[in-house]
């Protein structure tokens, strides 16, 4: 069997997105007659049926949903291709051809730890140029993912690893960020059970992956909006230690006692084999080891 071309797999991904020709061939620009013909094509070279076609519209078989989901990691895959091989060679960077890296971060967190990696990578030799892509909460996955960054600071337990190498840089304690005049901010010590059902400071609630779970509390999603709301005493979150940099003076730290430690890891699409990144990660366990 010939190998499937990118094409072919965007046709087909429209159409099985829309479940119809019309309106798939609308989104891709095209006329629908050429991208019918276009899909039939690869049905026959497959060997199996991928729609299902009737009075009532159009439906994916079995083959056609592995497609789906293959075909989209394929495209996913292959554009993320092309966005690291055009940094690497500089071919989007105004300042030249030197090489540039993309590295992910959620917005806030450990500034200390990346301002000395940001200063010791600027150190060293023929040292890539890294842009710092700050992101939401849990986004630095699906940046990695697509190609949009190269290379990025994950924490654990809130990040997951799965399909990455990583390093292990640095391990934090969590707190409650709460109003300062709130009784609870008083205490020495609080547990998750203390301030889990707080009828007047509801929890505040994360995204993972886009989707908020279920709850009172308000749907965070910057740091400067989860701030604002425990100043006004809307809300109460657990943070990492390293948030206290930003902590306002309407705000009180007090640590959570079993709240899991955080584990901050540089994190890297398993397949990279870019000179540059083997450096960038080389000089982020120096700066961990040092600590």
């Amino acid at each position: 069997m010939d190998a499937l071309e990118t094409r072919e797999l965007r046709y087909f991904v429209a159409v099985a997105e829309e479940l119809h020709f019309g309106r798939a061939a609308e989104r891709l620009g095209m006329a629908q007659p050429p991208l019918s013909r276009a899909v039939q094509q690869l049905e026959r070279r497959l060997g199996v049926r991928l729609l299902e076609r009737n009075r009532r519209g159009v439906a994916l078989t079995d083959a056609g949903s592995v497609l789906l989901h293959e075909g989209r990691a394929t495209l996913d895959a292959a554009l993320a291709a092309v966005r690291r091989t055009r940094r690497a060679g500089g071919a989007d960077n105004p300042s030249g051809e030197r090489s540039r890296l993309v590295l992910a971060v959620k917005t806030a967190a450990v500034h200390e730890l990346l301002q000395k990696l940001l200063d010791a990578n600027a150190a060293e030799p023929d040292a890539a140029e890294v842009e710092v892509l700050q992101c939401g909460m849990c986004d630095q996955e699906a940046r990695l993912r697509d190609g949009s960054a190269d290379v990025a600071l994950m924490h654990v337990p809130f990040n997951s690893l799965a399909g990455f190498d990583s390093e292990e840089l640095m391990t934090e304690n969590q707190f409650a960020i709460l109003p300062a005049g709130h009784p609870l901010a008083a205490r020495k010590t609080l547990s998750l059970a203390d301030i889990s059902d707080v009828p007047d400071l509801p929890s505040a609630r994360w995204p993972r992956h886009g989707v908020y779970a279920p709850g009172p509390g308000p749907e965070i999603r910057d740091q400067t909006q989860l701030a604002q709301l425990v100043a006004l005493g809307r809300t109460v979150a657990v943070v990492p230690e390293s948030a206290r940099a930003w902590l306002w003076s309407e705000h009180a730290a007090v640590p959570v006692t079993d709240a899991p430690p955080v584990v901050t890891h540089i994190a890297w699409p398993a397949h990279s084999r870019s000179p540059a990144l083997a450096r960038l990660v080389r000089t982020a366990v120096q700066l961990a080891s040092s600590r």
